[in-house]
């Protein structure tokens, strides 16, 4: 199933953390928690996992956005995208040295907000060692990390885990995704993907077929079954997809 992107948002001025909180829910990302204080973010991203940040650079409290950034990245390489309305020199440059996905200047707009985390998004793909982003419109894209995929659906991102993937099937120069719950069409080729994905779980059996080898059920002759769903076979494969079952 797809789940949406979830975001953290730290700002101490409460009136413009909920206009972000609104905008966000408007584009169709969640919203993890609305905070005002660096110490309540690095406790916040520990038990839940966001998958962005956005962060006032000026925080109230013990420690500012920059030194909250400067905390969260040893949990992890979780991306901030800064909100400032301080662009003087220093700060900008003592800002940069934490390597953020983005900046914000106040006042913005929804449209700003939106660009910022899509690039966050594309920037999360392309640190992953190779740049995965498969499709360059506009209208819809495509990220590929190394567990998940980002899709748009429906005007906005979702995260599909690449473990909840059934299987993938080319459609001329579309492709599209199955899962237990719904169907995504993307205006990419599967070969495309194949190419960008990680193949520790999935397997080309089929010219126009891309399967999760986890969700195998059934392996006959000439086809697989996936979730009553038969999927044929190409010539000569099924020894090599049982050597790769075999494996897992």
């Amino acid at each position: 199933m797809d789940t949406l992107i979830k975001i953290l948002i730290v700002e101490d001025e409460m009136i413009i953390g909920a206009k972000i909180s609104m905008f966000l829910s408007n584009l169709g990302y969640e919203v993890t928690g609305l905070l005002s204080r660096g110490e309540e973010a690095i406790q916040h991203v520990a038990e839940n996992k966001p998958d962005i940040v956005l962060l006032d650079i000026n925080l109230k409290g013990k420690i500012d956005g920059i030194e909250t950034a400067n905390q969260l990245q040893k949990q992890g390489s979780i991306p901030v995208i800064y909100i400032t309305a301080n662009s003087d020199d220093a700060t900008f440059n003592r800002a940069k040295s934490t390597r953020p996905a983005a900046f914000i200047a106040k006042p913005f707009k929804q449209l700003d907000l939106q660009r910022a985390i899509e690039l966050t998004i594309s920037r999360m793909a392309g640190s992953e060692n190779d740049p995965t982003t498969v499709n360059k419109t506009e209208e819809e894209q495509t990220f590929i990390l190394s567990d998940r995929i980002f899709v748009r659906y429906k005007d906005k991102m979702v995260k599909l885990m690449l473990a909840d993937i059934l299987y993938m099937e080319a459609d001329r120069n579309y492709s599209r995704i199955f899962t237990n719950s719904r169907e995504y069409l993307l205006s990419t080729t599967l070969k495309l993907i194949e190419e960008k994905m990680s193949m520790q779980l999935f397997m080309r059996i089929h010219r126009s077929y891309l399967i999760n080898l986890n969700h195998v059920d059934e392996v006959v002759e000439n086809h697989v079954m996936i979730a009553q769903k038969p999927i044929p076979l190409g010539t000569g494969m099924r020894e090599q997809l049982m050597n790769r079952i075999q494996t897992l």
